[in-house]
């Protein structure tokens, strides 16, 4: 009887809590998308201020747009084919800088913060080169190496392999000495510390340092075209600029800023999906 009236006691239990779960509050659509919401409200509230300002100061298309010519200018730019062409020209150099920078720096900064005499050796002149105006290095890359896809793709690897430099660094002298000493007892190589314990660990530092490197590497594409190109999204500015066209020169602008934001958000989703421990690290 007794056992009976326990299990009774928990059914009832288990209906109260599928009950109060059936009767709990859902978020609203604002409330689930209350950071993208609040970043939308920040832009529309700035163009449609930007646009404002006009109807109390003078326009003159000579030397501002606004958004609405803005606008009209990325639509004759998608309806002419225009701004994809140039998009897929900047793509080429962007990747192959952006994958050498992962590849190269990635593996000079876990060997850096591995070795500590090779971290030593190695920080100065990395930081040396990472605080030095690199874009000013540009013409001297070009007259090495061309106008071409490679001198380009240089440039980019330039501007964005130190993130990943720095950051692999720091991810390795952060790993826990345990998990290492443990490895070690259990008669693991140096190749095993590297795949099973360095390299994971190192990951979430690599992605961190990714966002940091688009940025950089978008402004390295801008650079190298507007030195060593004939074509291209960077050029297109430097060209629209030259012929006063400021808006598609404004609309170019823009679609390299969203093309960053959306590249960027894109990696701190995978990172969020990833690593969910760091979230709000």
């Amino acid at each position: 009887m007794a056992q009976i009236e326990a299990r009774a006691g928990t059914i009832a239990g288990d209906a109260r809590f599928v009950g109060a779960a059936d009767t709990a509050p859902r978020q609203s659509f604002v409330e689930k998308n209350r950071n993208l919401l609040l970043g939308l409200l920040s832009v529309v509230l700035f163009l449609a201020a930007w646009e404002a300002i006009f109807l109390v100061v003078p326009f003159n298309k000579l030397f501002i747009s606004k958004p609405s010519l803005i606008f009209e200018g990325w639509l004759d730019l998608i309806s002419t084919g225009e701004l994809f062409h140039d998009l897929a020209v900047s793509s080429v150099p962007f990747f192959y800088g952006f994958v050498a920078a992962i590849v190269v720096g990635v593996a000079i900064g876990i060997i850096m913060g591995w070795r500590q005499r090779v971290g030593y050796a190695l920080d100065p002149l990395m930081t040396m080169f990472y605080a030095s105006p690199l874009v000013a290095l540009a013409p001297l890359v070009v007259v090495f190496f061309g106008v071409g896809v490679s001198g380009k793709a240089i440039i980019i690897f330039l501007l964005s392999v130190f993130p990943f430099i720095f950051n692999a660094a720091a991810g390795v002298r952060a790993v826990d000495r345990l998990l290492i000493n443990v490895v070690r007892s259990m008669g693991g190589t140096e190749k095993d510390l590297y795949l099973k314990v360095i390299v994971p660990s190192v990951l979430p530092y690599i992605v961190a340092g990714t966002r940091i490197a688009i940025g950089r590497a978008l402004i390295g594409v801008l650079v190298a075209e507007f030195f060593a190109a004939s074509e291209g999204i960077g050029y297109a500015i430097a060209r629209f600029g030259d012929l006063f066209a400021l808006d598609k020169m404004f609309a170019c602008i823009i679609t390299i800023m969203i093309i960053a934001v959306v590249l960027t958000e894109g990696v701190r989703w995978a990172e969020r999906a990833a690593f969910p421990w760091r979230v709000g690290q």
